[in-house]
């Protein structure tokens, strides 16, 4: 029972010396802290502005007037003062207005002119044909010449020239001739007209309505200038 006691006592008096030693120390914790843990402190930054970098494109800087270095007090006088009035007033040393003529510009007359040729043929004369396949291709074959007559016809004669000449059924050329009783013309003229039905040649075939083994035409070409 006597150790009991004293066990219980030195326990209470071991108790009590500790419990003074830990409110003394300045740490109070019962458990120590990690040392390892530590404190994160986030900061948050603003991302920098973006500047735009602006080119300047360089500019021609245009040359400025060319001035002479020294500008004398000549230079600076201004001309004499000139009476406007005065010169049209009745003075014999002045011209009046009447005196003042105004000249047109004389036009150059030019060396070449232009000159316009005319070919002709004379109208069918219908009276005498019915046929209209006939006259169809009779047109046909008064056209082809003219044309020609036209690119040949370069000289400045005038006059008339009649040709007679025949045509087959398949369209070639045949008799051609120049009835000179008729034609009032000079050679050239002559020569053109020849040649201009033979430049049309070969002419279409005949229709089917006209089943002839060929067919004969008188023709008058007359060379004008307008």
């Amino acid at each position: 029972m006597f150790s009991n006691k004293v066990f219980q006592i030195a326990f209470l008096v071991s108790l009590i010396t500790h419990g003074i030693i830990l409110f003394q120390n300045q740490n109070p914790a019962l458990f120590p802290t990690n040392k390892k843990e530590l404190k994160l402190e986030v900061s948050y930054l603003k991302p920098p502005l973006k500047t735009e970098t602006i080119v300047k494109t360089p500019t021609k800087k245009e040359p400025f007037l060319k001035l002479p270095s020294k500008i004398t007090i000549d230079k600076r006088i201004p001309p004499p003062f000139i009476d406007k009035e005065s010169i049209f007033k009745g003075d014999n040393k002045m011209f009046s207005r009447r005196d003042i003529a105004f000249s047109k510009p004389a036009f150059i007359k030019p060396e070449i002119i232009a000159i316009k040729k005319k070919i002709t043929l004379p109208p069918i004369n219908m009276d005498k044909i019915n046929n209209p396949s006939y006259i169809t291709y009779y047109q046909i074959v008064r056209e082809k010449i003219k044309r020609a007559a036209y690119q040949n016809y370069t000289g400045k004669e005038v006059g008339e020239v009649t040709i007679s000449f025949a045509i087959s059924n398949s369209g070639y050329l045949k008799d051609l001739r120049l009835i000179e009783e008729k034609s009032s013309s000079t050679a050239y003229l002559r020569e053109v007209a020849l040649k201009s039905i033979k430049d049309a040649s070969p002419f279409p075939n005949f229709p089917k309505e006209l089943d002839y083994p060929q067919l004969s035409f008188n023709l008058t070409i007359t060379f004008e200038i307008e």
